[in-house]
Protein backbone atom coordinates (compact mmCIF):
# COMPACT_ATOMS: atom_id res chain seq x y z
CA UNK A 1 0.00 0.00 0.00
CA UNK A 2 1.35 3.56 -0.87
CA UNK A 3 0.50 5.46 1.90
CA UNK A 4 1.14 8.73 0.44
CA UNK A 5 -1.58 7.66 -2.71
CA UNK A 6 -4.91 8.98 -2.49
CA UNK A 7 -7.89 7.20 -3.40
CA UNK A 8 -11.35 8.14 -4.66
CA UNK A 9 -14.92 6.74 -3.42
CA UNK A 10 -17.78 7.27 -5.38
CA UNK A 11 -21.43 6.14 -4.46
CA UNK A 12 -25.25 7.02 -4.79
CA UNK A 13 -28.63 7.63 -2.41
CA UNK A 14 -31.96 7.50 -3.33
CA UNK A 15 -31.72 6.27 -6.91
CA UNK A 16 -35.18 3.93 -6.54
CA UNK A 17 -37.14 6.82 -4.49
CA UNK A 18 -40.38 7.97 -6.25
CA UNK A 19 -39.92 11.60 -3.96
CA UNK A 20 -36.66 13.41 -4.21
CA UNK A 21 -33.67 14.19 -5.67
CA UNK A 22 -30.66 11.63 -6.37
CA UNK A 23 -27.20 12.20 -4.88
CA UNK A 24 -23.83 11.29 -6.00
CA UNK A 25 -21.53 11.33 -2.94
CA UNK A 26 -17.63 11.31 -3.64
CA UNK A 27 -14.61 11.27 -0.92
CA UNK A 28 -10.62 11.65 -1.87
CA UNK A 29 -8.41 10.21 1.38
CA UNK A 30 -4.93 8.78 1.76
CA UNK A 31 -4.98 5.25 0.73
CA UNK A 32 -3.92 4.60 4.51
CA UNK A 33 -6.76 6.18 6.00
CA UNK A 34 -8.79 3.52 4.87
CA UNK A 35 -8.47 1.24 7.91
CA UNK A 36 -9.26 4.40 10.32
CA UNK A 37 -12.59 4.50 8.62
CA UNK A 38 -12.80 1.19 8.69
CA UNK A 39 -12.49 1.06 12.91
CA UNK A 40 -14.39 4.08 13.21
CA UNK A 41 -17.36 1.63 11.90
CA UNK A 42 -17.36 3.27 8.40
CA UNK A 43 -19.62 1.23 6.35
CA UNK A 44 -22.39 0.85 3.79
CA UNK A 45 -24.79 3.59 4.66
CA UNK A 46 -28.23 0.96 4.21
CA UNK A 47 -26.57 -0.34 7.58
CA UNK A 48 -26.34 1.94 10.04
CA UNK A 49 -29.06 3.95 12.11
CA UNK A 50 -29.70 7.64 10.80
CA UNK A 51 -28.07 8.81 14.20
CA UNK A 52 -24.48 6.69 13.42
CA UNK A 53 -24.65 8.07 9.91
CA UNK A 54 -25.00 12.10 11.23
CA UNK A 55 -21.97 10.96 13.67
CA UNK A 56 -19.73 9.49 10.76
CA UNK A 57 -20.66 12.23 8.33
CA UNK A 58 -18.71 14.66 10.23
CA UNK A 59 -15.71 12.04 11.04
CA UNK A 60 -15.96 11.33 6.85
CA UNK A 61 -15.14 15.18 6.69
CA UNK A 62 -12.14 15.93 9.22
CA UNK A 63 -10.63 12.66 7.72
CA UNK A 64 -10.99 13.06 3.89
CA UNK A 65 -8.71 15.28 1.84
CA UNK A 66 -11.79 16.49 0.17
CA UNK A 67 -15.50 15.50 -0.82
CA UNK A 68 -18.77 16.42 -2.84
CA UNK A 69 -22.25 15.73 -3.14
CA UNK A 70 -24.07 16.59 -6.05
CA UNK A 71 -27.55 16.36 -6.63
CA UNK A 72 -29.67 15.16 -9.98
CA UNK A 73 -33.24 17.05 -9.45
CA UNK A 74 -36.15 14.82 -10.37
CA UNK A 75 -36.93 16.80 -13.73
CA UNK A 76 -33.45 15.99 -15.06
CA UNK A 77 -34.15 12.02 -14.22
CA UNK A 78 -37.43 12.15 -15.82
CA UNK A 79 -36.06 13.61 -19.26
CA UNK A 80 -33.23 10.61 -18.88
CA UNK A 81 -36.00 7.85 -18.75
CA UNK A 82 -38.26 9.32 -20.91
CA UNK A 83 -36.42 10.05 -23.84
CA UNK A 84 -32.77 8.14 -24.07
CA UNK A 85 -32.19 5.31 -25.42
CA UNK A 86 -30.98 2.19 -23.61
CA UNK A 87 -27.80 2.21 -22.35
CA UNK A 88 -28.30 5.99 -21.89
CA UNK A 89 -30.91 6.36 -19.13
CA UNK A 90 -30.68 6.41 -15.79
CA UNK A 91 -27.59 4.57 -15.29
CA UNK A 92 -25.96 6.56 -17.81
CA UNK A 93 -27.00 9.38 -16.17
CA UNK A 94 -25.29 8.52 -12.98
CA UNK A 95 -22.65 7.85 -14.70
CA UNK A 96 -21.95 11.26 -16.31
CA UNK A 97 -23.13 13.06 -12.32
CA UNK A 98 -19.58 10.36 -10.62
CA UNK A 99 -17.76 11.77 -13.46
CA UNK A 100 -18.28 15.20 -12.44
CA UNK A 101 -17.92 14.08 -8.57
CA UNK A 102 -14.74 12.35 -9.57
CA UNK A 103 -13.63 15.43 -11.44
CA UNK A 104 -13.62 17.63 -8.68
CA UNK A 105 -11.49 15.17 -6.52
CA UNK A 106 -8.18 14.82 -6.30
CA UNK A 107 -6.90 10.80 -7.01
CA UNK A 108 -5.14 8.20 -8.66
CA UNK A 109 -7.64 5.54 -8.43
CA UNK A 110 -11.30 6.07 -7.75
CA UNK A 111 -13.61 2.92 -6.63
CA UNK A 112 -17.03 3.36 -7.81
CA UNK A 113 -20.22 1.35 -6.67
CA UNK A 114 -21.59 0.00 -10.19
CA UNK A 115 -25.29 1.16 -11.06
CA UNK A 116 -25.33 -0.87 -14.23
CA UNK A 117 -25.14 -4.86 -14.07
CA UNK A 118 -22.34 -4.63 -16.59
CA UNK A 119 -19.48 -3.02 -14.57
CA UNK A 120 -17.52 -2.84 -17.81
CA UNK A 121 -19.94 -0.75 -19.63
CA UNK A 122 -20.50 1.54 -16.24
CA UNK A 123 -16.65 1.83 -16.32
CA UNK A 124 -16.53 3.06 -20.02
CA UNK A 125 -19.34 5.30 -19.13
CA UNK A 126 -17.85 6.98 -16.43
CA UNK A 127 -14.41 7.73 -18.71
CA UNK A 128 -16.19 8.68 -21.68
CA UNK A 129 -17.58 11.87 -19.22
CA UNK A 130 -14.23 12.54 -17.55
CA UNK A 131 -12.03 15.35 -18.16
CA UNK A 132 -8.99 14.13 -16.73
CA UNK A 133 -7.33 10.75 -16.43
CA UNK A 134 -8.03 8.28 -13.14
CA UNK A 135 -8.18 4.50 -12.86
CA UNK A 136 -11.50 3.32 -12.39
CA UNK A 137 -12.71 0.75 -10.60
CA UNK A 138 -16.40 0.16 -10.70
CA UNK A 139 -17.70 -3.02 -8.80
CA UNK A 140 -21.35 -4.00 -7.92
CA UNK A 141 -21.24 -3.78 -3.57
CA UNK A 142 -17.87 -1.30 -3.74
CA UNK A 143 -20.05 0.38 -0.67
CA UNK A 144 -19.33 -2.81 1.43
CA UNK A 145 -16.10 -4.07 -0.06
CA UNK A 146 -14.00 -0.56 0.37
CA UNK A 147 -14.45 1.99 2.92
CA UNK A 148 -13.83 5.12 1.13
CA UNK A 149 -16.64 4.23 -0.79
CA UNK A 150 -18.89 3.45 1.98
CA UNK A 151 -17.95 7.29 3.25
CA UNK A 152 -19.00 7.95 -0.25
CA UNK A 153 -22.24 6.23 0.42
CA UNK A 154 -23.11 8.30 3.81
CA UNK A 155 -22.40 11.61 2.53
CA UNK A 156 -25.03 10.61 0.11
CA UNK A 157 -27.46 9.23 2.50
CA UNK A 158 -27.16 11.70 5.07
CA UNK A 159 -27.71 14.56 2.55
CA UNK A 160 -30.58 12.86 0.70
CA UNK A 161 -31.99 12.31 4.11
CA UNK A 162 -31.81 16.48 4.97
CA UNK A 163 -33.06 17.19 1.79
CA UNK A 164 -36.12 14.65 2.53
CA UNK A 165 -36.73 15.84 5.48
CA UNK A 166 -37.02 19.41 4.14
CA UNK A 167 -38.96 18.46 1.87
CA UNK A 168 -41.24 17.26 4.11
CA UNK A 169 -41.89 20.41 6.03
CA UNK A 170 -43.60 21.83 2.40
CA UNK A 171 -45.37 18.77 1.35
CA UNK A 172 -45.87 17.07 4.70
CA UNK A 173 -44.93 13.44 5.86
CA UNK A 174 -44.89 10.97 2.58
CA UNK A 175 -42.71 8.45 4.81
CA UNK A 176 -39.36 7.23 2.95
CA UNK A 177 -40.42 8.67 -0.29
CA UNK A 178 -39.61 5.04 -2.02
CA UNK A 179 -41.98 3.12 -3.99
CA UNK A 180 -42.23 -0.08 -1.63
CA UNK A 181 -43.37 2.08 1.59
CA UNK A 182 -46.94 1.59 1.92
CA UNK A 183 -47.11 5.47 3.31
CA UNK A 184 -45.67 6.80 0.27
CA UNK A 185 -48.17 5.18 -2.12
CA UNK A 186 -50.98 6.48 -0.05
CA UNK A 187 -49.73 9.90 0.51
CA UNK A 188 -49.25 9.99 -3.74
CA UNK A 189 -52.85 8.95 -4.03
CA UNK A 190 -54.14 11.31 -1.66
CA UNK A 191 -52.53 13.88 -3.08
CA UNK A 192 -53.67 12.88 -6.96
CA UNK A 193 -57.71 13.25 -5.15
CA UNK A 194 -56.80 16.51 -3.89
CA UNK A 195 -54.56 18.34 -6.50
CA UNK A 196 -55.21 16.41 -9.99
CA UNK A 197 -51.60 16.12 -10.38
CA UNK A 198 -48.67 14.72 -8.80
CA UNK A 199 -46.80 16.84 -5.70
CA UNK A 200 -43.52 18.47 -6.65
CA UNK A 201 -39.87 16.96 -6.08
CA UNK A 202 -41.55 13.39 -7.72
CA UNK A 203 -40.03 11.85 -10.61
CA UNK A 204 -43.19 11.37 -12.84
CA UNK A 205 -41.24 8.65 -15.32
CA UNK A 206 -41.58 6.10 -12.57
CA UNK A 207 -44.48 3.33 -13.31
CA UNK A 208 -45.32 3.58 -10.11
CA UNK A 209 -47.64 6.36 -11.00
CA UNK A 210 -49.69 3.83 -13.19
CA UNK A 211 -50.38 1.66 -10.28
CA UNK A 212 -50.84 5.04 -7.45
CA UNK A 213 -53.63 5.56 -10.87
CA UNK A 214 -54.87 2.26 -11.08
CA UNK A 215 -55.34 2.34 -7.06
CA UNK A 216 -57.29 5.67 -6.94
CA UNK A 217 -59.63 5.00 -10.21
CA UNK A 218 -60.25 1.31 -8.41
CA UNK A 219 -61.05 3.15 -5.11
CA UNK A 220 -63.47 5.81 -6.94
CA UNK A 221 -65.42 2.98 -8.56
CA UNK A 222 -65.62 1.39 -4.99
CA UNK A 223 -67.46 4.47 -3.41
CA UNK A 224 -69.80 4.99 -6.16
CA UNK A 225 -70.77 1.74 -6.51
CA UNK A 226 -71.55 1.64 -2.42
CA UNK A 227 -73.57 4.60 -3.20
CA UNK A 228 -75.80 2.72 -5.43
Amino acid sequence: MNIDRLIVGVDDAGRGCIIGPLFIGGVSIEERTSEKLRSLGVKDSKLLTPASRERLFSLIIELSESHVVLSIPPTEIDEFVRHRKKHTKLNYLEAIYMARVIDRLEGEVAYVDASDTDVRIYSEQIKENLHKSISIVATHHADRIFPVVSAASILAKVSRDREIERIKLELGDFGSGYPSDPRTIEFLKQWIEKHGKPPPYTRQSWKTWKRVGNQTSAEHVGDQGSLL
